[in-house]
C-alpha cells in the first residue's frame, strides 16, 4: 500500500485545487480548500498555495482548463512544490494526464482521506476496513502505474505487451485480495454482532457529527474515561463503546468515526460494520461545532450521511458543542444592511430554527465543561422514555426515584 501512505521522513509542500461551479460558489470552494489545508496538514503535507477556477463542470481530461493547469505548473516548478491535491475526485484518464503534465505527485480529496485513515487506523477490525478501501479505490486506477512500459510493446507479433500482461496479473492480485478482506470483515462482524447482542437490552446512544467537533471530548466527560480526543481530522477510526450511568438510569453510550463532506465511497462501503453502531442506536447525539462559520453545512452532510446509512427515523438531540469559541461581530447601530451569520449573537441564533427542534438542543462547552447538567438532564428524559418504552413494569421504579431526588 504505500501507493498511499506519505513517508514523515521529510514534510512535503503542496498546492491544493478546486473548482467553482454552479454547485458551489466562490465562498464555498474557499471553505471546502481550508478544509482540504486541515485534512493536508493531518496528513502531514504543507499546503502552501490555492488555486481555484470558474468552470461549469470539471474538464472531463484535466479537470481544470489546461491555462490553469499551466499556471499551477509553473508555480510547482518554480516553488519546488512536490504533490498537487485536487479537491474532488479524479477519474484515471484525469490522473494520468495531470501528473503527465505537472511531473508531480497527484492526490484527489478521496486518496487524501485514504492516507489519513491508513495512518490512524489502530485496531485489526480498522486497518481491515481501511485497506479494503484502499485497494477498492485502487483498482480502476492501475492503468497508470504501467504506462512506463507501453514503450516495450513491438511490431504484430506483440499483440500484447509485458505492461498488459502485468496489469491484468495485478488486477486479479487486487481482486484477490479485495474478496479475502471481505470475507475477514463478515468474520470480524460477526463476532462484533455478538457483542452487541451481549450487552443486553441497554439503551444504546451514538455520539454522531462531522470530523473535529469534539465527539470524543464529550465522550470523556459523559463516561468519565479517557478517550483518545486530539484536534485533528478523524481523530477517532475505532468504534468506543462505554457504559454510562446518569442517576439511576444506566445505558450505552458510543463514539464513532466523523463525518465529512464528499466522504469517499469506498470507505462508506467498508466502514458499514463500524456504522452498525449508529444503525443499532435508539438514541442520536449529532454534535455540531457552532463555533465554525459553516456548521449549517456541516449538519446537512452529516444528515445526508445518517440517511445514506438508514438512520433517517431515529430521534435526535443536537448539541450545540465549542460554545466557549463561538465569536461574532456587533454592527454599528447605522448600518442598516442586512444581517449575515458573523452578526448574530449568540442568544439570537438560539431563538432561530434550533429553538424548534423536534428532539430538543442543548448549548454546550464540552473543553470548558459548560451547561453539562442540562445536556444529561435531556439525555436522561430522552434514554429514560426509550428504557420505560421497552420495560414498562420500570416504569413505577422511575417515578418512585424521581419522587425521592425531588
Amino acid at each position: 500500500m504505500k501507493d498511499f501512505i506519505i513517508t514523515e521522513e521529510k514534510t512535503e509542500k503542496a498546492v491544493l485545487v478546486g473548482l467553482i461551479t454552479p454547485e458551489q460558489n466562490e465562498r464555498q470552494v474557499e471553505e471546502y480548500l481550508d478544509e482540504l489545508a486541515f485534512l493536508a496538514e493531518t496528513a502531514g503535507i504543507k499546503p502552501v498555495k490555492k488555486f481555484s477556477q470558474r468552470l461549469a463542470m470539471p474538464h472531463s481530461v484535466t479537470f481544470v482548463g489546461s491555462g490553469k493547469l499551466q499556471q499551477i505548473g509553473e508555480y510547482v516548478e518554480e516553488h519546488e512544490i512536490g504533490i498537487a491535491i485536487f479537491d474532488d475526485e479524479l477519474s484515471p484518464k484525469q490522473l494520468r494526464n495531470i501528473e503527465k503534465e505537472l511531473k508531480v505527485h497527484i492526490l484527489d480529496r478521496t486518496s487524501l482521506i485514504l492516507d489519513i485513515f491508513a495512518r490512524r487506523a489502530q485496531t485489526a477490525h480498522a486497518r481491515t476496513q481501511v485497506e479494503l478501501a484502499q485497494y477498492r479505490y485502487m483498482l480502476p486506477r492501475l492503468t497508470r502505474l504501467w504506462t512506463h512500459l507501453e514503450r516495450q510493446r513491438g511490431g504484430s507479433a506483440m499483440m500484447r505487451g509485458p505492461g498488459e500482461t502485468q496489469l491484468e496479473t495485478d488486477k486479479r492480485i487486487i481482486q484477490d485480495k479485495i474478496a479475502k478482506l471481505k470475507r475477514d470483515l463478515e468474520e470480524i462482524d460477526r463476532q462484533k454482532s455478538s457483542q452487541r447482542k451481549n450487552r443486553g437490552k441497554l439503551v444504546r446512544v451514538a455520539l454522531v457529527g462531522y470530523t473535529n467537533v469534539g465527539k470524543s471530548t464529550l465522550m470523556t466527560l459523559l463516561s468519565k474515561t479517557e478517550v483518545f480526543a486530539e484536534n485533528k481530522l478523524f481523530a477517532t477510526l475505532d468504534t468506543t463503546v462505554r457504559k454510562v450511568i446518569i442517576d439511576n438510569l444506566p445505558f450505552l453510550l458510543s463514539d464513532t468515526v466523523g463525518f465529512i463532506r464528499k466522504l469517499p465511497t469506498e470507505l462508506v462501503e467498508s466502514f458499514k460494520s463500524t456504522l452498525d453502531e449508529v444503525r443499532e442506536a435508539d438514541l442520536l447525539l449529532h454534535v455540531v461545532d457552532i463555533s465554525h462559520p459553516t456548521f449549517e453545512e456541516q449538519m446537512v452532510v452529516v444528515d445526508k450521511t445518517l440517511v445514506e446509512i438508514g438512520c433517517r427515523d431515529k430521534p435526535v438531540i443536537v448539541v450545540f458543542n465549542k460554545t466557549d469559541a463561538f465569536t461574532f461581530v456587533q454592527k454599528d447601530e447605522d448600518d442598516l444592511t442586512p444581517s449575515t451569520r458573523e452578526n448574530i449573537s449568540l442568544p439570537e441564533l438560539k431563538d432561530t430554527w434550533m429553538s424548534k427542534l423536534p428532539d430538543g438542543c442543548v448549548f454546550i462547552s464540552a473543553k470548558e465543561h459548560t451547561n453539562i447538567e442540562p445536556l444529561k438532564a435531556l439525555l436522561y428524559e430522552k434514554a429514560k422514555a426509550i428504557h420505560v418504552q421497552r420495560f414498562p413494569y420500570n416504569d413505577f421504579l422511575f417515578q418512585h426515584y424521581d419522587e425521592e431526588t425531588d
